[in-house]
Parts: structure tokens; sequence; C-alpha cells
């Protein structure tokens, strides 16, 4: 009994001990108001000329119609991203179809998990919502898989099908992007050596002396605690619970089969 009262105490205080780390880990809102002060006001043209955007950020742009939009975004393990879109169209216009596209470090397509990708707009309507959120990123996936990994994502914007008389329309966009941390379930055995972000390549050869003259061009954004910051998640947490309880129950399972002692000796020939 003295052993449970013991364990039972230690399980207690692992239990207060645990709490506070857990709520540390939980990601903090980011103020609106002074993440966009700085967000972006134009967009890319192409992968390479992409406008970076943090997440939280509303980044605007103006452009025209049958103009592909390009930002980008970091993603680190353990987030499920959800990218917005907002297009508000010229005051007459025939029906237009709007789509948005995410590509992730590796310029892979990635599949919506759920949201209105793509949408018709009837003629002269005012704007269009667009939206994607993305399966969770993973720190580590097999070479042949499609998952998400850690690193900058690229969002497109662009209108598809449009008729001639459409074409060169002034339009302004909107975009954002927020994340939620899905936490200790997306959790796996592994992670990647760099995260997909543009240069990261380059830079790796001039650090290791074999190629001095080239210069890496880095992505300046990345996530608020750096790359790979969520190694701790609430599956510890369960994990030194789990530990505990067992201990507990194998404890009170010898407790209930041991008996009150040993077994009272009977002299031989009795």
């Amino acid at each position: 009994m003295r052993i449970t009262r013991a364990l039972s105490a230690s399980l207690l205080m692992l239990g207060l001990a645990v709490a506070p780390a857990a709520a540390d880990s939980s990601p903090t809102p980011t103020d609106s108001a002074s993440a966009d002060g700085d967000a972006p006001t134009q967009a890319g043209t192409s992968f390479r000329t992409a406008t970076e955007v943090e997440q939280g950020q509303t980044a605007t742009a103006s452009g025209s119609t049958g103009d592909y939009l390009y930002w980008s975004f970091p993603a680190d393990a353990g987030q499920r991203p959800t990218v917005q879109a907002t297009v508000k169209l010229p005051e007459t216009h025939a029906s237009q179809t709007w789509q948005i596209d995410v590509y992730d470090g590796l310029r892979r397509r990635q599949s919506c998990q759920y949201g209105a990708q793509t949408r018709t707009t009837a003629a002269d309507t005012a704007s269009v919502e667009l939206a994607c959120t993305l399966r969770t990123v993973r720190a580590w996936s097999e070479t042949w898989a499609n998952d998400p990994l850690p690193g900058t994502y690229y969002v497109r914007l662009t209108a598809v099908g449009l008729t001639t008389a459409d074409l060169g329309l002034p339009v302004s966009t909107e975009v954002r992007v927020d994340s939620k941390d899905i936490g200790g379930s997306a959790a796996v055995d592994g992670s990647l050596a760099e995260p997909l972000v543009p240069g990261i390549a380059v830079k790796s050869e001039t650090e290791d002396g074999d190629s001095e003259d080239s210069s890496a061009v880095l992505s300046a954004i990345e996530p608020e605690d750096g790359w790979s910051s969520g190694w701790w998640s609430d599956r510890w947490v369960w994990t030194a619970i789990g530990g505990a309880l067992a201990a507990l129950a194998g404890v009170g399972g010898y407790t209930l089969t041991r008996g009150s002692g040993r077994p009272t000796r009977v002299p031989p020939g009795a």
C-alpha cells in the first residue's frame, strides 16, 4: 500500500508538471492589427517571384483577369493550413470561373481536404470567395508519397475559361493563410534534414565547401519559433500518463494476487 501511495503521489506531481508545458505548447493568437500592418500589397507572377506572406496576414493585390497571381507562406510540421481568397470583380463581366491552387516546396500540387477550391460566378457578380484546407503537414514522409512536408508553400490564384471580352479586366484580391495546430495526433517518427524552402540546397552546398561561388537566396519567412519547433506535443503527455497508469495497474494487480502473506506451513505427517 505504501508503494501504491507513492506512485499515486508521483502521478499527481507528474500531472501538475506537464499541465503548464501543455498549456504553453498551444498556439498564441496572432494580433491581426499588427500582422496586417506590414502585409504585402502586391502578388508575384510566377513561383520564383511569389510574394511572401506570413500566416495570419491578409495580403492584397490588384491584377487583371487572365493573370496568374502567386504568394508563398511557411508551414511547419503539425500544422493544417487553410488558404482563403476573395476576388472583387468588375461591375460588368460575363460568367467566370476562379480557382486557387496550393503547391508545396517541391512544387507538387497539394489536394484540398475540404473547401471551395474552384467557383463559377454568374454574370455581374460583385465578388467570389475561395478556400482550401490542406492536409496536416508531416515532419517526414516516404519518397513516393505526396504528403505535405515542412517548408514554403505557394498559392496560385487565377481565372480559367474566360471569354475574350473579359480578358484584362481589373480585379482586386485578398489572400489570408491561417493554420490549426493538430498536436501529437499528427506526430511521426522521423523528420526532414532541412525544410523545403527556396535556396536550401544551394546553402547546404556552400556550407560543405563544394560550391563557393553559389549564393543562396533563401525564403525570408519562417514560423515564429523556427522550423520544426513543435517537437513538444501532447503525445509526450499521454505517453507519460499511460506509463504511470500501467505502473499503478501492475502494483495493484500484485497487491490483489499476493494474498495476506506467506501460507501457513503444515508440519509433515500432521
